[in-house]
């Protein structure tokens, strides 16, 4: 039996979604171009993303102006739930520590709380 996958995106136990704040920000376009890379992982697999450390990994998108990177796990049974924890713009070659830290720290976060039961 093949699970569904789908996208979640951390929530903080206030109740912050650092992601979906993130992508309010973006323009229309590039808004898409997230989008697009986001099902290209829904579709694809992980291979498709790039693995970073852990069980972080990350989307890369370009936009019309800008690139930036999502950050994120494959969670739950048989990885059916893509947890995205981070996104930024990308002005560096390489993950900045901290970011990728930050997406560690959210982790954590997310499965202390019983993989995210706090958060619906």
């Amino acid at each position: 039996m093949a699970y569904k996958k789908q996208w979640r995106d951390y929530k903080t136990e206030a109740g912050a979604r650092p992601v979906k704040e993130a992508l309010r920000k973006l323009s229309k376009d590039e808004r898409v171009e997230v989008a697009a890379g986001m099902a290209d992982v829904l579709e694809n697999g992980l291979e498709v993303a790039r693995h970073l450390r852990g069980d972080i990994y990350e989307v890369r998108v370009d936009g019309p102006t800008r690139s930036y990177r999502l950050l994120f796990s494959s969670e739950a049974h048989f990885g059916c739930v893509l947890l995205a924890l981070h996104m930024f713009e990308k002005r560096t070659q390489k993950t900045p520590p901290k970011d990728l830290a930050l997406a560690e720290a959210r982790l954590a976060d997310w499965r202390a709380c019983g993989a995210g039961k706090r958060r619906r």
